[in-house]
């Protein structure tokens, strides 16, 4: 990857050493403009959740004869649940 020099550093790893929620979601997304679908998955699994999430968010803004709050709250939530249990795989199967 050559975009690697240009990835932000996660302020919380750096300050505390363990990794955050985030952790791995740049060089996730860098892989699925790639093309790379199965490393962008085993990079961050919950990559594909937060591109739903962030989609129905721009239409949520976009788009305002339509009222996508619940379905902005569904993505939402399971875009949160897929992060807590892909850190919790991840920090759980470190040990």
């Amino acid at each position: 990857m050559q975009l690697d020099r240009f990835l932000l550093p996660c302020v919380n790893k750096k300050i505390f050493g363990i990794d955050c929620l985030g952790c791995g979601l740049q060089r996730a997304l860098i892989h699925v403009f790639e093309g790379n679908f199965k490393m962008a998955f085993f990079q961050f699994p919950a990559i594909y959740t937060s591109l739903l999430f962030l989609l129905v968010l721009g239409l949520h803004f976009v788009d305002e004869t339509r009222n996508y709050s619940k379905v902005l709250q569904a993505s939402a939530v399971a875009n949160g649940a897929a992060m807590l249990l892909a850190y919790f795989y991840k920090f759980y199967s470190i040990i």
